[in-house]
Parts: C-alpha cells; structure tokens; sequence
C-alpha cells in the first residue's frame, strides 16, 4: 500500500509539474506574442498628419527605367497625395512627357479595380491636366538657361495661398527647380524638397551648385546614399528579393502589373520610390523621424574643391562632393557659357563624357560630381584651336561631407542628408539601412494593392 500511495503520489506530483510547465510555456508564448505586437507597432506605418502637396519632377523615359517602376508605385498611392503636378525633366536620355501620359493610360484602365478597395483616387484625366514638359538636357555653367513649361508650373502651384508647403520631389535633375527658383526666388519659402541625388548629382552639377549658392536657406533633402538601401534584398524572404517580386506579386495584376516587365524585365529598382514613402510615412516636416523613406540629419556646408591644375593621385575628394576645374585657353569669340570642351571620365561604370563651358576672356570651367569611392582618370579635350589636351587623375574617398574646407558652400538651418553613423551605411552606400529596415514592410504592403489587381 505504501508503494501504491507513493507511485500515486509521484504521478500528481509530475501531473502537476507538467501542468505548471505548461502553464509556464502558455505565458512565455503570451510574452512573446506581446512583445512581436509591441515591436510590430513600433515598426509600423506612422500617420501622416494631413494629404500633402506634391509635385513630381521625374526623367522618366530617359536611360534608367526605375522611374517607370516608381511612377507606377506612386499611381497605385496616389489617393495618399495631392498631386498637382508630374514635370518631365531628363537631364539626360530622351525622355518626354508622353512617358509619364503611357502610365497614366494603364492606371486609367486599372482604375475601376483599385476603387473597388480604395476610395480617393484622382481620376486620370486629373493628373494628364497636370502634366507639363520640363527641360532636356543638363544646365551650362550658370545652373539655370530660359523657363519651361515645367519651371514655370512649379512657380504657379508654389504661389498658390495655401498654408501648406508644397512638397517637389525629384527624381532625377535640378534643372526645372533651379530655373523656378531663378525666375521667382519668393517661391523658396513656400516650397520644400525631396531630391534624389547621388548619380543624379552627377548629370545636375551645375544647377545643384546654382541651388546651394544662391539658396542655401531652401527647405531641402538632399539624399545621395539612403536610397540604395531599397535595391539591397539581403534580410529579404524570397518572395520578397528584387529578382522574385515580380513573379510572386505583379506578374499578371493589372495594365500596370503586365507593363512592369519591360522595366529591367521586372526586377525591382524603384530607386526614386522612397521619396514618396517618406511622404507616406509620419511627420514629412521632421527629417530626423525614423521613416519608410529614410532618415536624415542636418547639412552645414556642401563640399566642394576648385583646382586650377591638372589633378594626380595625391588629390582626393569626397564622395557626392563638387569638383570644379578651373582652366585657362584661347581667347575665342562666342557666347559666355557656350559648351565648348569635353571631359571624357573613366569610371568603374565605364566611359563618361561630361560639357565643360567657356566663360570668357580666355576662362573655362567645367564641374563633375563622382557618385562612388573609387579612383578616376579624365582626359580633356577641345576641337578649339590651341587648346591643350589635358588629363589627370583622383582618388574619390567615402565620406560625405566631410571636414569643411574654405571652397565649401555654407548651407542654411534646413539642408539635411543621409546619417553619416557607420553603423548605418549598407554595401558601401551612406545611411541606407535607415531606408533597408523597412524595405520588407513596404513591399508586403504593396502586394496588398497588386493583389487588388489581379
């Protein structure tokens, strides 16, 4: 009998303790629950506080086609906004507005879809009303040449009484904001900016310089590096890497769904998007926010190196910063900032010709932005008679700004740029991560809306 009691006992006993276990499981689960909502809130999408004002100035159609992919993000978003203009201006490449009415014609055709889950969204006759050619090609010297259909609707939705700003977002060069804010400098104060720079930089050196110069007070972000943390899939599932999005959620969603293949045979880029997802994403007023498109921190002064010499190895730059030749040759008879010579760059992208301008009385002067930290070598040519062929070569290093320098331009209280903490650069790229942590998020929440297409 006492064995019975015993092995009774023992089995309550270890009833018991299973019973307890399990208890204890059931909580720690709860807890972990608890605290993946906790976190799932925290990295959820923050309000915004009221529908902003934007304006698009994008050079859709030109050599890179991620600003179709972003157009078509923005359409599948665009009840999100108030939209009051979408401005063709490609600095380079060929792009047109026609570019920006094709993709409105297949969100035309996608419309009845999406409104069947979203109210809100402008109709398509709205945004081809709002459409207006901008400049093609890049600015002379100066940063700015005659208005443009583009620059002079800048002025006119910046002029609007309106007690809210009006956001530009750009997507590729300055040069239509550049010749607005030349022809009507008061729009400053009623604008703010979202620029992509980085290669864009590159293509926009002579208005960028225009900009910091004569308006270093104007409310800008000036993002060369964050952005590329929306091209790395590194933390992605695979359902969510660049090469599989398309088969996994687009492929066959829509007009926009079936015309995303034609855009690096649908792989993702979209390097223009986080523009818009900051604008998504929180208080757009406060560039320090963590947000879908980023986080930034204050500019003081831009970097920049005038030489008046042929460079070697022993110069080196900043990464994003203006480099600007200074030189000296014939004295000629045609216009003060007439293209006139060419710097050939040799990259790790490969071969690149850049305009140099003559300014007059025997002076030219040409400027290039490098995008990447690498090494670079020039050669500078002329069909002007007696002008030399020069070359030279520079080390660009990985740092932006960097220490300020006597040729820096000094920029105001509210110039702001991707965060220079190490722990934040991704493959090489400046402040990406900020973008990168929310990349995953964003794409599942756009998978929701090509769902709705299907």
């Amino acid at each position: 009998m006492k064995r019975l009691a015993h092995s009774v006992f023992r089995f309550y006993s270890f009833y018991g303790y299973l019973k307890i276990q399990k208890r204890i499981a059931t909580i720690n689960l709860l807890l972990i629950l608890f605290f993946m909502l906790l976190s799932f809130i925290a990295m959820s999408q923050q309000p915004v506080p009221a529908k902003p004002r934007i304006l698009i100035s994008t050079h859709i159609g030109g050599t890179d086609p991620d600003d179709n992919q972003s157009m078509a993000h923005f359409l599948m978003y665009s009840h999100l906004f108030e939209t009051e203009g979408l401005i063709s201006s490609p600095s380079y490449g060929n792009g047109t507005i026609r570019d920006i009415l094709k993709m409105i014609d297949l969100y035309e055709k996608d419309l009845p879809r999406l409104e069947k889950f979203q109210s809100g969204y402008p109709p398509a006759k709205l945004l081809r009303s709002i459409c207006k050619q901008g400049r093609h090609g890049a600015a002379p010297f100066a940063g700015f040449a005659s208005p443009t259909e583009g620059s002079e609707w800048i002025i006119k939705c910046a002029k609007k009484q309106r007690k809210e700003a009006l956001w530009v977002l750009v997507w590729g060069g300055l040069e239509d904001l550049a010749q607005a804010l030349h022809d009507a400098p008061e729009i400053q104060h009623h604008i703010k900016v979202y620029w992509i720079g980085g290669p864009n930089k590159k293509w926009s050196a002579n208005s960028y310089a225009y900009l910091v110069e004569n308006f270093p007070d104007l409310w800008f972000i000036e993002c060369n590096g964050s952005y590329n943390g929306f091209f790395s899939d590194s933390d992605a599932p695979d359902s969510l890497t660049n090469k599989n999005y398309y088969r996994q959620f687009i492929r066959q969603a829509g007009y926009l769904g079936g015309d995303f293949k034609h855009y690096y045979k649908g792989v993702i880029k979209m390097g223009d998007t986080p523009s818009l997802l900051y604008m998504m994403d929180g208080n757009p007023d406060d560039p320090f926010k963590e947000s879908w498109g980023g986080s930034f921190e204050k500019l003081n002064h831009s970097s920049r190196v005038i030489y008046k010499r042929n460079t070697t190895l022993v110069d080196t730059v900043n990464v994003y910063s203006l480099l600007e030749f200074r030189l000296k040759g014939p004295k000629i008879t045609i216009p003060s900032d007439s293209a006139c010579f060419t710097m050939t760059v040799q990259a790790k992208i490969g071969e690149q010709k850049w305009d140099g301008f003559y300014l007059g009385d025997g002076e030219y002067a040409i400027r290039y932005c490098p995008k990447l930290a690498e090494t670079l070598s020039y050669k500078i040519t002329s069909s002007i008679p007696g002008f030399e062929e020069q070359q030279g070569r520079f080390v660009v290093n990985n740092t932006w700004p960097g220490e300020k320098d006597a040729d820096d331009y000094n920029l105001g209280a509210n110039w702001y740029t991707d965060k220079a903490n190490l722990n934040l650069f991704n493959e090489g790229e400046q402040g990406a991560k900020t973008v990168l942590r929310w990349r995953n998020q964003v794409l599942i929440d756009w998978a929701k809306r090509w769902k709705w297409l299907q």
